[in-house]
């Protein structure tokens, strides 16, 4: 029997092992608890976004109880300073310093002066506070303003009370601490989507960025007209009720359903109860319309909902609210009992009276999603059985090829670990050795590739089912059923820097963009950036990602070596630990408004040779050096 006695580590355990954090130092020693994790900009969902979220969050808090209709935001890329300013009452002159940097105080456990909030535990500005290198808040009220200042958390200045002109308010501006995240970058394009969700959320409030307005007249109807992949199937279906609004319709190529979703105004990327109860009253109001005894999954194919209610107190089940976990519109009484809606009934019987309603009066409507569903159940019965040859082969594969190396944490455990999970999609044995080797088992998987992939824009779903290398790529995510089961949080293509490691990362994004547009849609596709120089001496190494960076190095390192790396595979596992660890660099695949996939990968992958080819031809220049790059 194997003995489980181990010997004590020699450390004393008394009255000085137990210490005290106050609440900013506790922010800044465990910040994955309030905003998920830290991050340098390049992912959608990195720290300093969320900081962002939770100043405007409060900000829409003012607006939604009837204090002022607009909110400024800045941001200066160079300094790196994020300014918010909105007009509603302003903080409480004399509570604005603990507002801001004690945990546990605020007006949010008031209900009566915040119903239907965001930010409900006190947290969010604090946790700003703590994380910034500078942070600074004034409120106006009534011709009276106090200015607060801190650096980490530590209040640096306070003017008192004092008289002002400005309009009421709030103003806060901060930098994030660059010793906790590290050579950090905003990405405007994922400020932007945020500026725009909180204009469709919020009909009246016109929100300026960077001095640019953002207004929505139609709320989730423009949500979905301006994001959508591809022409919807019949005109979006916008239905608002109370405290429920959905606008919907149907496109083809899309494999599952995908949502836009939102509880007072927080976007929950990762759905949760509001999100399943529109599924399963979805499928249940159109199974009962057609008379078809389909699976759910059937009616809800190719569906692209903006969702959105509005709920006392909602019970989130992380700090960074991403997934809803209330069960009622309302909290429970004092006696543990509830007598507010059950959300899933709430949401239902909206549904019933309004697209019932709708397919009755709009017979073309009826027409074309009776269409869509009957395809549905055609495609599924199609697959069924490779389905399961699929799966077999995929059990297989993996364990006799070890295509994927696994990590440990996956997307269903703890919110802050499971955004940090990433798998690696790689070429070659080479590559993926090295990756391996180098990697964080517990965080990080990887996947070989076989040479290039297949070119998707040939074949169908039911092909990539019998196509050895996709299906394996499409089990080891795992979102043929919904964006929600995806193992990993981040999906980085990481090929080597020549013409065929382009060709292959082309391929695998019109994998993507094909049959999972979503996995795109919602930033979870990056790129791996790794360097292609290596210049050093014995006292220093420099590794350099473009020719300017290299130029740069070879100046400054005396008698310098200089490596051009030609492949993955030609860096070692102990220098690979630089490119994927904490100072990872990652290109963000990002879908910019109106992009048309359709028609960009009908061009750029079909059988168009000759009009690729001469669009190739009419776009080269020549640089002074005489090489050829494309313009």
């Amino acid at each position: 029997m194997e003995d489980y006695n181990t010997t004590p580590v020699a450390s004393e355990y008394d009255e000085s092992s137990i210490i005290h954090l106050e609440d900013m130092e506790h922010i800044r020693l465990r910040p994955g608890m309030y905003i998920g994790k830290l991050g340098d900009g390049s992912s959608h969902d990195d720290g300093i976004y969320v900081l962002i979220k939770e100043v405007i969050d409060n900000a829409i808090d003012e607006f939604t109880s009837g204090y002022g209709k607009r909110i400024n935001v800045k941001i200066d890329f160079g300094e790196r300073r994020v300014s918010i300013r909105d007009f509603g009452r302003g903080i409480p002159l004399g509570s604005i310093v603990d507002a801001v940097s004690k945990l546990n105080t605020g007006a949010k456990y008031d209900s009566k002066v915040f119903q239907k909030s965001v930010g409900l535990n006190g947290v969010g500005t604090k946790a700003v506070n703590a994380l910034s290198s500078y942070f600074k808040v004034m409120a106006v009220r009534d011709g009276q303003s106090r200015t607060a200042e801190f650096s980490e958390g530590t209040l640096t200045a306070d003017s008192g009370i004092v008289p002002c002109s400005e309009e009421n308010g709030t103003l806060v501006e901060f930098v994030p601490d660059n010793k906790l995240f590290g050579n950090y970058h905003f990405v405007n394009e994922y400020v932007e989507r945020r500026i725009w969700n909180y204009a469709y959320l919020n009909k009246g409030l016109t929100l300026y960025y960077n001095d640019r307005r953002y207004y929505s007249k139609n709320g989730l109807l423009d949500l979905l007209e301006h994001n959508m992949d591809g022409e919807g199937l019949y005109p979006i279906v916008h239905i608002k009720e109370g405290d429920f609004e959905c606008a919907f319709t149907h496109v083809n190529g899309q494999n599952n359903d995908y949502y836009y979703s939102f509880v007072n105004g927080q976007h929950t990327t990762e759905g949760g109860t509001h999100q399943s109860a529109f599924r399963e009253a979805f499928a249940r109001v159109a199974r009962d319309f057609f008379k078809k005894d389909y699976e759910p999954a059937v009616f809800r194919q190719g569906l692209v909902c903006a969702l959105c209610v509005r709920i006392q107190e909602p019970v989130f089940e992380a700090q960074t609210k991403t997934k809803l976990g209330s069960t009622h519109m309302a909290p429970n009484n004092a006696d543990g009992t509830n007598d507010s809606p059950f959300l899933k009934t709430y949401v239902l019987d909206i549904l019933k009276r309004h697209l019932d309603n709708y397919l009755h009066i709009n017979a073309d409507t009826a027409e074309a999603l009776l269409n869509k569903i009957n395809a549905n159940e055609k495609e599924r019965k199609e697959i069924a059985g490779i389905k399961k040859v699929a799966r077999e082969a995929s059990k297989k594969a993996n364990l006799n090829n070890r295509k994927l190396r696994d990590c440990h944490v996956h997307y269903n455990t703890n919110h802050a670990r499971r955004l940090e999970t990433t798998i690696f999609i790689t070429e070659g044995d080479s590559a993926s050795g090295s990756i391996t080797k180098s990697r964080d088992v517990a965080t990080q998987a990887v996947f070989s590739l076989r040479g290039k992939p297949k070119n998707i824009m040939k074949i169908n779903k039911v092909d990539v089912y019998k196509n050895v290398e996709l299906n394996l790529l499409r089990n080891a995510l795992d979102i043929d059923e919904s964006i929600e089961n995806l193992r990993y949080n981040n999906v980085v293509i990481a090929t080597d820097a020549d013409v065929d490691g382009m060709h292959i990362r082309l391929l695998l994004l019109t994998f993507f963009l094909r049959f999972y547009p979503e996995l795109v849609s919602s930033g979870h596709v990056y790129i791996l950036q790794t360097p292609l120089f290596r210049v050093r001496n014995k006292q220093k190494t420099h590794y350099c990602y473009t020719d300017d960076e290299r130029i740069a190095a070879i100046n400054s390192t005396p008698n310098a070596e200089i490596t051009r790396f030609k492949g993955l595979g030609e860096i070692s596992p102990d220098e690979f630990k630089n490119f994927i660890g904490k100072d990872m660099r990652l290109d963000p695949v990002i879908l910019h408004k109106n992009f048309d996939i359709k028609g960009v990968l009908g061009f750029y992958m079909g059988d168009n040779t000759i009009e690729r080819r001469e669009f190739i031809m009419d776009n080269l220049r020549v640089e002074d050096d005489e090489s050829i790059v494309v313009a």
